[in-house]
């Protein structure tokens, strides 16, 4: 475990960009990604599919629709007809001709900047979480990163067989509780077991939740706290960990309480 990368604490959370700072510029773009690490985050996450040729790209939905102009399944498509769309201009024209990144682009911009990432398998095949993890330690980035998924067999299959570090979410989340109902119960306490952090969406989070959490040994990690009352929110509810589609706020407030801290420890040095 790389210590200094997980070392997120109640009173001092991490801040992850959501597909780099998605708020503010085309999500899953390189130039998000490159946003988000100026401004400070402590990671970044991001999606992944593969296509028709077995490549990793990082792009959120199953479809290019909604964030590119074009139409189609991206498991339905090759890299070069995926390389060939425009992933920035529905969000603004100011930023046409940005492209969907293969997953290797990414790597190459996190390597070496100490980021925590969290990688969320969106298409949930093992072959990618296979193809996504051998990547991640090709390029020396073990123990640098977690492998999400809605999915508990691509959480509990990335950890058996890999043994990295994977983030999860409660039960009702789960699409294998949706589909197999109350026979995947029985599963919880396994899948559970294979979670080093749970994601938990702002209208779940409580207090409670996160102890219950930190009761089994498995941090909460909220989404997507985006303005100075959510974030607060958050932190008072005991989430170290928070995945911002803006995270200014979230940085601005954490910057404010290690100031006071700082503050604090030198009027107790004077007394």
């Amino acid at each position: 475990m790389n210590d200094l990368i997980f070392g997120q604490k109640k009173e001092d959370p991490y801040i992850v960009g959501h597909r780099g700072a998605r708020a503010l510029y085309p999500e899953n773009t390189v130039i998000s990604f490159e946003k988000a690490i100026e401004m400070g985050v402590d990671g970044i996450e991001t999606d992944l599919n593969m296509t028709k040729d077995g490549e990793l790209v990082v792009i959120h939905d199953g479809t290019v629709d909604r964030t590119t102009n074009g139409s189609g399944k991206v498991s339905e498509m090759t890299l070069s007809e995926i390389r060939s769309l425009d992933a920035g201009v529905k969000f603004s024209p100011e930023y046409e001709g940005a492209k969907i990144p293969v997953f290797g682009e990414f790597l190459d911009l996190v390597k070496g900047k100490n980021l925590l990432l969290n990688i969320e398998i969106k298409d949930m095949r093992t072959k990618v979480v296979d193809r996504a993890v051998r990547m991640l330690f090709e390029y020396g980035l073990e123990g640098s990163f977690v492998i999400a998924s809605f999915d508990a067999n691509m959480t509990t299959y990335a950890n058996k067989v890999y043994g990295v570090k994977t983030q999860g979410f409660p039960y009702w989340y789960l699409l294998n509780y949706k589909r197999d109902g109350v026979g995947f119960r029985k599963k919880i306490p396994e899948t559970y077991s294979r979670y080093y952090s749970v994601g938990i969406g702002m209208n779940n989070l409580s207090k409670g939740l996160c102890d219950d959490f930190y009761d089994m040994g498995i941090d909460p990690w909220c989404w997507c706290p985006d303005d100075e009352k959510s974030v607060r929110f958050a932190i008072e509810c005991g989430s170290p960990l928070m995945t911002c589609n803006d995270p200014r706020p979230a940085l601005a407030v954490r910057e404010e309480m290690r100031r006071s801290r700082e503050k604090k420890g030198a009027e107790d040095i004077k007394e």
